[in-house]
């Protein structure tokens, strides 16, 4: 994993706009309407070779696939975990029905959030994983999109406890013995992608958003979870470096109230423990960008590295490169230079199609992240610089006196 040695380095948090003759493929397969399977797989590398090239000329230092053959971020999982079938009791609702903003804001839920489209499956057997070939052709594409180059990429792969929380389960006697069967069966996707060479990007945002969607549940319980979730995750990393690993969790795509996101502050210590090389969170929206100071007194170790949000998903206005520029020196400031990476606060097509914020609007908002990566850059660097022919001064004067 690299570390913002010489300049500010710049990712995001995985999923991308896709095309629209991609997406209406994908959309069709996730609605169960026929699709021509041959002419998806031929269109699918050269999707992923464009997205990665514009990544690459937005200034995108480290870049994925985009995550081009999945339908989402988690439902990509119906086609490879075995030991489920289609849930045909799952309720067709919206992912905030029930959650303390809804109660909190029932006429705007009610007026923006209609029933899930995407297909859930139920556990009725023993959990394993199937996707070997899915996923290597996934690698194959992205390798292949890269030519040798040697720009440094990641891949997404969902965590266990998102996967507990959408697929419902019959099989097991406990959630936990549920949530780690599940952990061993991916662990198998989390090691083949390191074995490919790239960054695995553990997505996690149930992590975070457990409490938001359990009204019932105080902090402390939600602490309790959480700590559990966590030892399953570890349990499906043993053995791989945490070099190799980037955690990212965040509060989902959701333009709302957000009064009742967990704040930072009851879960750090946990979050921490995570056996991870980089941390990937939400920073710069308006109900966490106060946020940063707290990351201060972390005890954040040496060889780790940040990845706060710069740019919002939370938002269509688009950030301007000074203040992204600031948010960075903020981070910069309280770990050094070297361990932070400026990223994006979420997906910004974590559901293929998603309409909250516009693909001409994300890509205006990567321009302003890497315009104000190098704004920093030039901050710190020369901040640096300037500390030095201080400090060479003084040893030459001192050496004079002598």
């Amino acid at each position: 994993m690299q570390h913002s040695t010489k300049r500010i380095l710049t990712t995001h948090a995985g999923s991308l706009p896709r095309p629209p003759d991609l997406l209406e493929m994908l959309a069709a397969k996730e609605q169960g309407k026929p699709v021509d399977e041959a002419a998806r797989a031929a269109r699918l590398p050269g999707a992923v070779k464009e997205i990665v090239q514009k990544q690459i000329e937005f200034g995108i230092d480290i870049v994925d696939d985009g995550e081009y053959s999945k339908p989402s971020f988690v439902t990509y999982v119906n086609e490879r975990l075995g030991g489920f079938e289609l849930d045909s009791e799952a309720p067709r609702r919206g992912p905030w029905v029930g959650s303390r903003e809804a109660i909190s804001f029932p006429e705007f839920y009610a007026a923006i959030h209609v029933g899930s489209r995407q297909n859930r499956m139920v556990c009725t057997g023993p959990v394993t994983y199937k996707g070997h070939a899915l996923l290597q052709t996934d690698i194959k594409n992205l390798k292949a999109a890269l030519n040798g180059s040697k720009i440094e990429a990641f891949m997404p792969s969902i965590s266990p406890s998102n996967i507990e929380e959408w697929q419902r389960n019959t099989y097991y006697k406990t959630q936990e013995e549920y949530a780690a069967a599940i952990a061993d069966a991916m662990r198998e996707e989390y090691k083949a992608i390191v074995d490919a060479g790239f960054l695995l990007q553990i997505d996690d945002p149930r992590l975070v958003s457990y409490y938001l969607v359990s009204p019932d549940s105080s902090i402390a319980d939600c602490r309790k979870w959480a700590r559990t979730r966590i030892e399953i995750l570890n349990h499906a990393l043993r053995g791989i470096p945490p070099e190799k690993i980037r955690h990212h969790t965040c509060y989902g795509i959701n333009m709302g109230p957000r009064v009742h996101d967990m704040e930072v502050k009851h879960l750090l210590d946990l979050i921490l423990t995570i056996n991870a090389g980089a941390y990937s969170f939400e920073a710069p929206n308006p109900r966490h960008e106060h946020e940063w100071k707290i990351w201060g007194n972390a005890k954040l170790p040496k060889d780790k590295v940040l990845i706060p949000g710069v740019i919002s998903h939370s938002t269509v206005l688009v950030e301007h490169p000074e203040l992204v520029a600031e948010r960075i020196v903020k981070f910069a400031n309280l770990v050094g230079r070297e361990r932070v990476i400026a990223g994006s606060d979420c997906g910004f097509a974590t559901f293929a199609g998603s309409k909250e914020v516009h693909p001409s609007i994300v890509w205006a908002k990567m321009q302003a992240m890497t315009e104000g990566a190098r704004l920093a850059s030039k901050e710190l660097w020369k901040k640096a610089g300037g500390k030095k022919a201080i400090k060479k001064a003084a040893t030459k004067k001192a050496r004079a006196k002598k």
